[in-house]
């Protein structure tokens, strides 16, 4: 071992300990296959007694990867951080990586910041990006896929999305239960709380949503659109009330704007289920909390994330992936159906 006072221990040291040359360390190092398992073990030993850490810096520099994977979330801060779905992707994420010799890199990018983002990224400092909560409006993240590695959590929406790697939950077939589950309630009169248009999570669950009740035959006009806030979703509720037209049955497309929704229905006066049943999207803290327990489709952000990260780790390593990765939904079954 080391005596007191040397400094770190080098790769010209471990050559010495182990007999051989400093390149045939360096091929041991960086993994190359090229050597023998014996001479590997030998090198391996003598780092393991010298407790030699490779330079990082270095192995950058000759390899041109930095073992660094930024998940971009272009979103506001606090959005970010007062939205468990985000929480949760991240958690997903960082426990795949934690298996690799990836380290996470979170960048939080609004729309307004895109330009500072892509410098960022296409500066070497990363190998490649993962891409939550995309904006149609947005179109770098997609162009910067020609000269990155990305994986996005959702569909991408636009013209480059043909080219794009994804990962998503099927949010059609998903809201598609969520109305046929009201439906086989006795439900007729259905409105929705749509989710940003220019978001696939939104377009998808609308879309959904419209055609279970046209394969119903029953009305599908009752739609406004939230941004999947709490907040937004008690605005809309209070638009769709303010119709003067009759409603027994809410699906929302998330539980944050659910959650928005019980407060103006209680305020009309009105009892959910029995005047109103409510189904949401997400299976998280704000539909496990509401009272009534609320009914909703469960998805998996840990799983997302987690499978986001397993993609792009397959496509660096240059193996095969599947364009798209499809996750599914289930019902959650609660009292407010």
């Amino acid at each position: 071992m080391m005596q007191s006072g040397q400094g770190a221990p080098t790769l010209e040291m471990v050559a010495t300990r182990a007999g051989v040359s400093r390149a045939t360390v360096s091929r041991v190092v960086n993994g190359s296959p090229k050597v023998t398992a014996e001479v590997v073990a030998v090198v391996n030993e003598a780092i393991a007694a010298l407790d030699y850490v490779p330079n990082r810096a270095a192995r950058s520099l000759a390899s041109r990867r930095t073992q660094v994977i930024a998940l971009v979330v272009p979103e506001s801060t606090a959005r970010v951080f007062s939205d468990p779905f985000f929480a949760s992707v991240v958690q997903g994420v960082a426990l795949e990586l934690a298996q690799t010799d990836y380290t996470l890199n979170l960048l939080i990018a609004t729309e307004a910041d895109s330009e500072k983002t892509r410098r960022y990224l296409l500066g070497g400092n990363v190998d490649g990006a993962l891409v939550v909560s995309h904006h149609s409006g947005d179109h770098s993240y997609t162009r910067l896929g020609r000269e990155l590695p990305i994986v996005f959590g959702g569909r991408p929406m636009g013209a480059d999305v043909v080219d794009s790697t994804y990962v998503d939950v099927d949010n059609v077939e998903g809201a598609r239960t969520a109305a046929r589950h009201l439906i086989e309630a006795g439900r007729t009169r259905i409105a929705t709380i749509a989710g940003r248009q220019d978001m696939p999570g939104g377009v998808d669950r609308l879309a959904g949503w419209r055609a279970e009740l046209e394969l119903a035959g029953l009305p599908h006009d009752l739609v406004e659109v939230g941004d999947f806030s709490p907040a937004d979703g008690a605005a809309a509720m209070r638009r769709l009330l303010a119709r003067g037209v009759p409603i027994d049955g809410l699906f929302a497309a998330n539980d944050q704007m659910a959650a928005g929704a019980y407060s103006v229905i209680r305020e009309a006066g009105l009892t959910i289920p029995g005047d109103i049943a409510v189904v949401g999207y997400d299976d998280d803290r704000y539909g496990e909390t509401a009272a009534p327990p609320l009914t909703t489709i469960a998805q998996s952000p840990v799983d997302l994330g987690a499978e986001m990260a397993r993609v792009l780790v397959r496509r660096l390593a240059g193996e095969p992936v599947e364009r798209v990765t499809m996750m599914p939904t289930r019902l959650v079954s609660r009292a407010s159906v």
